[in-house]
């Protein structure tokens, strides 16, 4: 039987009686950094909180001991610092005065990412998750303690910095089947990393560092954890939806920091000064194939890059399919006004241009000169235009304005509706391009189908065409309903039914023994946290105190 007293709140092993850890040197009288959970406190009756191991905008990691199932595991704390806080008892959380509605958002995310990384839990390159616990005003997700070191960390202690192709085929293809995985299940982890990639003593790769998405995009209300090199860049408030591909991008960063021994260029550097190159000692040892992958899961737009799993994978592994598309790749990047691609930096160095012969006529060559920055002057409009403008209009609608027609009512110019239906409410909303051509109005719905901030459906109909500041109302999901949980502890259990059946809850009912120093229907505990938001027609299971003197123990009633 292990005594818990005598375990070190660091690695969880035992030590006695001992101030330091004999095994790690953790000193058993070491506070909690603030303001996290104080190392010894009990979550959901079952976990010890020891050490913080790490913690971001969204909340805290901490290494704990499952009392129930007599080993160490990972205890994840749902608080984020710009949006929660703790009370004065320095353990329960509560959000900031007004931030409630963002707080039970965000938790309502954190709740279902564990709830569905839960049941993937037979994934081969995914660290198990095991549990989802309410308590002290918040959540915590729990999962297997998993002994390894960073991918980071792992190539900083190989002898060159990086990997062979071979090496690097056998630790990270187990984790693009995870990945692809994870996304038919709708999870997008958008902080694939060498921070969040872990090696085990088994030499195998496992994912961890999931986050909501709240967490991991620039601009939001939480402070926002991005890895500069990694994060795509709409993760940074770029337009364009996030997606499996933000993931492949990041994946791709990942397996070229492997193979090439650098960190990638920060993404938001490359939107005007793409110089992310293969250096030629390693286009000379990697396959073709392999680079061409990472050149089209790296490009910088999100509509450019590979966009699934299986994409990416035919593409890195010489598929038949990908094999026969890449001569058409490389022909077409010849053509295009961008840097080199890996193949042409693996042939033969081109030829310098002649110099122009001084008989050459000055005006041709001033002309041209001219014709040049007029062209580059587009182009630069264009990647600009193309990176703020919505997706309905292209780089050639950019440049000539296309989409404005010639008609013009009381002096006003026309526009044609876009569709706006299924996109975010907020890109739309914010858009000074929108902004400058119709008045965006909206009414708020509950919906168990359409996502949180997305919009249903519009007043106007879309390719309609209307006078620029006409008013288009959007119906805009509000998510799936929720309503607080009031404690109806103490009270009797008939009030407390119909009060909470009133409010959407399925009241399930409990027995429990009563000594006689209650009244028989008097309502001892609760399943769930009050005070929180849940959705309607959720389980609430109320334990009542029976008749004085019933037989001990606990039964449901049907």
């Amino acid at each position: 039987m292990i005594n818990t007293d005598n375990l070190c709140m660091s690695c969880m092993k035992e030590i006695g009686n001992e101030k330091q850890c004999p095994h790690c040197g953790f000193m058993t009288d070491s506070l909690q950094i603030s303001p996290y959970l104080p190392i010894r406190t009990v979550v959901g009756n079952r976990y010890i909180i020891g050490k913080l191991l790490e913690y971001n905008g969204e909340g805290a990691t901490y290494i704990a001991w499952d009392i129930a199932g007599k080993k160490p595991v990972t205890v994840r704390e749902f608080m984020p610092d710009a949006i929660a806080a703790r009370k004065p008892d320095g353990i329960l959380v509560s959000p900031k005065p007004g931030s409630e509605i963002s707080f039970r958002d965000c938790c309502q995310s954190f709740t279902e990412l564990w709830s569905k990384l839960i049941r993937l839990r037979g994934l081969s390159a995914l660290i198990c998750a095991t549990d989802l616990v309410e308590d002290f005003g918040t959540v915590y997700a729990v999962s297997e303690y998993f002994e390894g070191i960073t991918l980071r960390e792992f190539l900083l202690g190989s002898k060159t910095g990086y990997i062979s192709w071979d090496k690097a085929r056998q630790i990270f293809m187990p984790v693009l089947s995870t990945l692809g995985t994870l996304h038919t299940n709708g999870i997008i982890h958008r902080g694939i990393s060498p921070l969040t990639l872990i090696i085990g003593k088994d030499g195998k790769m496992r994912i961890s560092g999931f986050c909501i998405p709240q967490a991991r995009t620039s601009r939001g209300e939480l402070n926002a954890q991005l890895f500069p090199g990694y994060a795509a860049v709409e993760q940074y408030g770029f337009k364009g939806q996030q997606g499996s591909w933000t993931d492949i991008y990041a994946f791709a960063a990942t397996l070229y920091r492997a193979l090439i021994g650098s960190d990638p260029i920060e993404a938001t550097t490359r939107v005007t000064n793409d110089k992310l190159m293969v250096p030629g000692k390693f286009a000379e040892q990697l396959p073709a194939y392999v680079i061409n992958g990472l050149v089209n899961a790296l490009q910088i737009m999100p509509e450019d890059r590979t966009r699934t799993v299986e994409q990416l994978r035919a593409e890195i592994t010489a598929s038949p399919t990908a094999a026969a598309a890449e001569e058409k790749y490389v022909e077409s990047k010849r053509f295009a006004a961008e840097s080199p691609t890996p193949n042409e930096q693996r042939a033969q160095e081109p030829q310098k241009p002649e110099k122009p012969k001084k008989s050459q006529n000055i005006a041709v060559t001033t002309l041209k000169v001219a014709l040049i920055c007029v062209v580059i002057g587009l182009v630069a409009f264009a990647i600009v235009s193309f990176t703020v403008l919505p997706d309905e209009y292209n780089v050639f609608i950019a440049l000539f304005g296309r989409e404005q027609t010639t008609a013009v009512e009381g002096g006003k110019e026309k526009y044609i509706v876009p569709n706006f239906v299924d996109k975010s409410y907020n890109d739309i909303l914010y858009s000074e391009y929108y902004k400058a051509r119709f008045k965006i109005t909206a009414e708020y719905v509950y919906s168990d189908v359409v996502e949180m901030g997305y919009i249903m459906s519009q007043s106007i109909p879309a390719a309609t065409e209307v006078p620029a500041g006409t008013t288009i109302k959007m119906i805009v999901s509000r998510g799936v309903e929720k309503v607080t949980l009031p404690s109806v502890v103490g009270q009797n259990y008939d009030v407390a039914f119909d009060r909470l059946t009133k409010l959407g809850f399925n009241v399930v009912k409990t027995e429990k023994s009563n000594d006689g120093s209650h009244a028989a229907g008097e309502i001892a505990a609760m399943s769930k946290t009050p005070d929180m938001q849940y959705t309607k027609g959720e389980k609430v299971v109320l334990m009542v105190y029976g008749e004085p003197n019933t037989e001990t123990g606990e039964t449901e009633v049907e």
